[in-house]
Order: C-alpha cells, then sequence, then structure tokens
C-alpha cells in the first residue's frame, strides 16, 4: 500500500508559480504511473499531468501543456509538478495518485489534495 501526501499548495496571483510535490510512502516500482489530478469548485476531478516512475516519460492535458512540469526524484520517492504561468481557472485542489499497473487500469492510492487558488 501507497500513502501519498501532497503540500505546496496555496494562493496565487494570475502569473504566478507554485510547486506541488506528493511525497509517497511504500514501494514505487518502475511500472508505477504517477498522476497529478485536480477538481475545481463544482466540477469533475480532472487529469492534469502524469509521470511514469522507471522511464519518467510524461503525459500532459492540453491545460496543462507548455505552463506545468511534472517530474519526480527516485531518492526522495516525491513527484512535483511545476506550475507556471497560473490563471484563475487553475483555482482547484489537487490531487495526486497512483497506478500500479503502468498506463492503464484504475488508480490504486490517492492523496488528500491540496487547494490551489490563483486571484486575478
Amino acid at each position: 500500500q501507497v500513502r501519498l501526501v501532497e503540500s505546496g499548495g496555496g494562493l496565487v496571483q494570475a502569473g504566478g508559480s507554485l510547486r506541488l510535490s506528493c511525497a509517497a510512502s511504500g514501494p514505487i516500482f518502475s511500472s508505477y504511473f504517477m498522476g497529478w489530478f485536480r477538481q475545481p469548485p463544482g466540477k469533475e476531478r480532472e487529469f492534469v499531468a502524469g509521470i511514469r516512475w522507471g522511464s519518467a516519460t510524461t503525459q500532459y492535458a492540453d491545460s496543462a501543456k507548455g505552463r506545468f512540469v511534472i517530474s519526480r526524484d527516485n531518492a526522495k520517492n516525491t513527484v512535483y509538478l511545476q506550475m507556471n504561468s497560473l490563471k484563475p481557472e487553475d483555482t482547484a485542489v489537487y490531487y495526486c495518485a497512483a497506478r500500479s499497473s503502468g498506463y492503464v487500469g484504475a488508480y490504486d492510492n490517492w492523496g488528500q489534495g491540496t487547494q490551489v487558488t490563483v486571484s486575478s
């Protein structure tokens, strides 16, 4: 079982940056796929970015391309989401998730979420 703890959320002005962290406790194998999701107020949760733990291959939602960068630090068992040029529509609770089955299947573990608020 993997426990995920997000941090780094907060209040930022439009155009600013934040870096979210997701610390994982428990074994993370090379086949794992780590994802960042977000849930804006009153909306469904949506995929933002993901990274394959072993190869560091990344995927991004269109809304994140060119502004967000996902990365991982094997030694720290941590996944990061660097968010730049933030917009008010990026306001959401951001969640980290782990999928042991790689690129397909359901996510096995979720963090508790961290709030990101972007003011205009």
